[in-house]
């Protein structure tokens, strides 16, 4: 055979994952969208485990209904699972398409439960037995192995993950201010009580609920590491996916303010508002990307879950296992994927937390050999040691 034929037949073969593994070529205009959700949000009340009359034992406060008729219970998703209902307008319909799958159960093997630390790791994608490279970020090692990638991060500062040897731009974005304590509004209800027994002990009262507020907001904020908000979110999420159209294919952008130590809510409240700004914020993401979102996937991730039990706070506090967001034109979704277990006292880690039945190198590297046809040596340069798990995502 001459040499010219011979390259146009090895141009013609798959490329190789693992043993005797063949992987389908990429798409042309393959797009990966990384949503980090900072501050690690409650996963037990998006994806509800509708089945386990554990779950409503643990959260007699925060549980969401079972599915029923009325528009604030869980939607179903099988016999198991339901959806939160603050997604009914904008995730519901891309699962009930086929566009949006779940992985319960993923994580990394950090059980520090510090969301500094578990957010380092996680965007490094180092081995955790190992001293950490803080050049060396694991989409920044993607980027460089990757055919004809753009990388870039939309935050305000370049997160660890984009942090290495490919040069990465990012494009700040309009924030909106997270509200507060608001002072006038103290001050107008207690002067109801000005003149009476009472007042005394109502002032005290709004200064020692003011002063756990600005508490609660420093932590949440300090956790969110300066993230957009997810109402800034959703107002920009049109404008990344027209950046994501015409010029690049690796994103990045992180959205704060998940930290639910107090009043969390259920069906509704203050997590019901966040998961319905990011739903319509993905939404968007994904109706602006046109026929674009074919060949696009984005993964919501967060740094860890939350306690399985609500706290005396009426809110949750650093747990382990979490549930990741996979959407996309072309994933394999109306599922959940991935290893699972029953929700039950005897599961929880700890006995406390979700366990980490997916571990988020192997499951992102499987993503990553099927989104962009990367070979088992490719894979190594990203996620140096780890075996990929294919779970059939796209």
């Amino acid at each position: 055979m001459k040499r010219r034929n011979l390259l146009q037949s090895i141009g013609a073969l798959p490329l190789a994952g693992g043993a005797g593994q063949l992987l389908a070529a990429p798409a042309a205009q393959s797009r990966l969208l990384i949503v980090f959700l900072r501050g690690a949000y409650d996963a037990c009340n998006l994806l509800v485990p509708v089945s386990s009359s554990f779950y409503y034992e643990a959260r007699p406060d925060i549980a969401v209904p079972r599915p029923g008729a009325d528009l604030n219970t869980a939607l179903p998703l099988n016999a198991d699972w339901g959806l939160h209902p603050a997604l009914r307008d904008t995730i519901f319909p891309l699962y009930q398409k086929g566009q949006v799958a779940f992985v319960p159960f993923a994580g990394t093997d950090d059980s520090s439960r510090s969301h500094f630390e578990t957010q380092d790791s996680i965007e490094l994608g180092q081995p955790l037995d190992r001293s950490r490279d803080y050049r060396s970020g694991f989409l920044n090692r993607l980027a460089s192995v990757v055919n004809g990638a753009t990388p870039i991060a939309f935050t305000n500062q370049l997160p660890l993950s984009l942090q290495g040897k490919v040069q990465v731009p990012n494009a700040a974005l309009k924030t909106v201010a997270r509200t507060s304590v608001d002072p006038r509004q103290s001050h107008r209800s207690a002067s109801r009580y000005q003149g009476l027994a009472l007042a005394s002990r109502v002032d005290e009262g709004f200064s020692v609920r003011d002063e756990v507020t600005r508490e609660m907001t420093a932590q949440m904020d300090a956790a969110s590491r300066d993230a957009i908000t997810t109402k800034g979110f959703g107002g920009e999420a049109r404008r990344i996916a027209r950046l994501m159209s015409d010029r690049y294919n690796i994103g990045f952008v992180d959205v704060g303010g998940w930290d639910t130590h107090v009043n969390q809510g259920g069906a509704q409240g203050y997590l019901a508002n966040r998961l319905d700004e990011l739903g319509q914020g993905l939404a968007a993401f994904a109706q602006e990307m046109g026929p674009g979102w074919r060949d696009t996937t984005v993964v919501v991730i967060s740094e860890f879950g939350r306690t399985f039990r609500q706290n005396g706070n009426r809110g949750t506090d650093h747990g382990h296992g979490t549930v990741y967001w996979v959407l996309g034109g072309g994933v394999r979704g109306n599922r959940l994927a991935g290893d699972q277990v029953r929700v039950e006292q005897a599961t929880l880690f700890q006995n406390r937390d979700y366990p980490v039945l997916n571990e988020y190198r192997a499951v992102l590297a499987g993503l990553f050999a099927r989104q962009f046809g990367l070979n088992a040596g490719q894979l190594d340069q990203v996620f140096a040691g780890v075996k990929p798990r294919d779970i059939g995502l796209i």
